[in-house]
């Protein structure tokens, strides 16, 4: 299978490409590097640095001919999405459209989606949230998202084109980015490692549904079969807070860092939780991963990379 994904360069899709190819599919990626890595491009994919926004993406869906899209190309950091909510919506939602729109016109059969679980759903009404749960997203990322998805729908019920959305939790593991607004597990890690004091913002009581990566990657295999085109949540429906991934690290890093605080994030969710039962009954996906395995092996990454 043709497969082209976005955003192949960065922590997730490099994953996902390297997970493809080692299954025999063709991959092609799509990346214009502005925060992914060329050290994350598996060396038999083809790639092209663009960016998803470009008009030449035309070009590269009449070369490469794809059966299927694996969009994962985004602009990810929720504050940055808060203060600048113009160039958000540029690259997350007219570069989805731009997407859509090469699909329409090369007949592409399948498009495979990025969206995201605790951005949409905003401050939880009960726990874990299911697709069904209300949509009020709190963010320019979390209306993007949510906008796109509700464009995949309109690009199915006119045009024809399946889509399966991937509603991720807060996904970690080896390859994340400790730049910005990336994963907390991916900063408490490398500043600890280097001998640094991390800082947890707020009281740390906030929780989160933090997946592995290579779970995420399982769910990207199903949904390439799943004719469903449909949503669903990717998470483990396991609420952990800050406090106690920060003391999980800390033990599994062997530092002296300690416990502290620093001032809460204005309009940070207090808990988000997923609930996977969907894709679970439907497509037999699954966690396999647990918490304290994945910051084993992140952590092991990290050292590593040091």
């Amino acid at each position: 299978m043709k497969i082209l994904v976005t955003g192949g360069a960065g922590f997730i899709a490099s994953h996902i490409v390297d997970a493809y190819i080692n299954a025999g599919h063709n991959i092609a990626i799509v990346d214009n590097l502005s925060t992914g890595f060329e050290r994350n491009i598996n060396a038999k994919a083809k790639f092209f640095k663009m960016d998803i926004r470009s008009e030449e993406l035309q070009s590269v869906f009449a070369e490469f001919r794809p059966d299927v899209v694996n969009h994962h190309a985004a602009q990810m950091d929720v504050r940055k999405s808060v203060a600048n909510p113009m160039f958000d919506a540029e690259i997350n939602i007219l570069g989805g459209i731009n997407l859509m729109e090469c699909c329409e016109e090369y007949d592409v059969k399948k498009f495979i989606f990025a969206s995201t679980g605790g951005a949409i759903y905003g401050e939880q009404d009960y726990f874990p949230a299911d697709e069904l749960h209300p949509q009020r997203p709190l963010s320019p990322y979390g209306i993007a998202k949510l906008t796109t998805e509700k464009y995949l729908f309109y690009y199915k019920e006119v045009f024809g084109l399946n889509y399966t959305a991937l509603r991720y939790a807060n996904v970690y593991g080896p390859r994340q980015s400790t730049m910005g607004e990336a994963g907390v597990v991916a900063i408490f890690a490398s500043k600890m490692l280097s001998g640094e004091q991390p800082l947890i913002n707020g009281d740390g009581l906030q929780t989160r549904d933090y997946v592995f990566v290579e779970d995420v990657v399982q769910a990207n295999f199903l949904a390439l079969k799943d004719s469903c085109s449909t949503e669903y949540n990717i998470g483990t429906g396991i609420e952990t807070n800050v406090n106690e991934l920060f003391h999980a690290i800390k033990k599994l890093c062997n530092s002296n860092a300690e416990e502290k605080h620093g001032e809460a994030k204005a309009g940070e969710q207090k808990r988000s939780v997923l609930s996977a039962k969907k894709i679970s009954e439907l497509l037999g996906w699954k966690h396999t991963v647990d918490l304290q395995e994945g910051l084993k092996r992140t952590v092991e990454y990290f050292k590593q990379q040091k």
